[in-house]
């Protein structure tokens, strides 16, 4: 029986077929989403101290983000929704491939959270008025049809003061020669066709994508060392790169 999965103007039908045919590895750390498990250790602390900083809580405590609501934009197999309701947080994630959801749903039980996962697009979900106090569109957008639509219907889904973090490889020519010619061709640490040139987003159209109702509170570039795997922050934003915004209150 064939998989549900969504429709829409957001949503190209290749990269859906293209996750659905790997759904079943999404937690094999030695398979091909090693580089998100690597990535996604390292990130949730940058995460945690930013948003934490930003909202006025104690990054300290066991569970900073208790009492926060939190939506994990193509939360795949849950690798990062997981990590953020380990902080607390209350968690819906939402994806367009039914295969996708039925992994993080597994896996969720098998490690006792409770997270709501929604075969959902973000613009059902703004139509529906729903906000939230962080918005994580972490390796998204670059994945998306129609981006300028895309991020105007993220951008209806924070509520006013909230934040939203956005995390993606840049349209340069550094990027298509590390992150797809070096990842995915050479190094193949990524499976071919994973990313293509064409839909890399700059961090300036993310920026403007999402209005003149967010500011930019923090941006990095984010590196990888090609010897040991390991991730680290950087001020060069040329290949991947994260941006913290704010949306300013009414």
């Amino acid at each position: 029986m064939a998989s549900a999965q969504l429709t829409g103007a957001n949503i190209d039908p290749a990269e859906v077929a293209y996750y659905e045919r790997l759904a079943h590895r999404w937690w094999d750390t030695t398979g091909p989403f090693w580089p998100l498990h690597r990535l996604n250790t390292f990130r949730v602390g940058y995460l945690r101290d930013r948003v934490a900083l930003t909202l006025g809580l104690d990054p300290r405590q066991e569970h900073p983000f208790a009492g926060l609501r939190v939506l994990d934009i193509g939360c795949g197999g849950g690798i990062l929704s997981e990590s953020v309701a380990r902080l607390g947080a209350t968690v819906v994630g939402v994806d367009v491939t039914e295969k996708n959801l039925g992994v993080a749903r597994l896996h969720a039980g098998w490690s006792g959270l409770t997270i709501d996962y929604r075969l959902e697009s973000v613009d059902q979900l703004a139509d529906s008025g729903t906000v939230f106090d962080l918005v994580l569109n972490m390796e998204v957008v670059e994945h998306v049809e129609r981006l300028p639509d895309f991020l105007a219907h993220c951008a209806r889904l924070v509520r006013p003061g909230g934040v939203m973090v956005v995390s993606s490889i840049n349209r340069t020519v550094a990027a298509a020669f590390i992150a797809i010619f070096g990842a995915e061709y050479v190094l193949r640490w990524l499976p071919r066709g994973t990313h293509q040139y064409r839909k890399l987003v700059r961090p300036g159209e993310v920026i403007a994508g999402l209005g003149a109702d967010y500011r930019v509170l923090d941006r990095t570039g984010v590196r990888v060392n090609p010897f040991n795997r390991a991730f680290s922050l950087t001020r060069w934003m040329g290949v991947n790169y994260m941006l913290v915004m704010q949306r300013c209150d009414d």
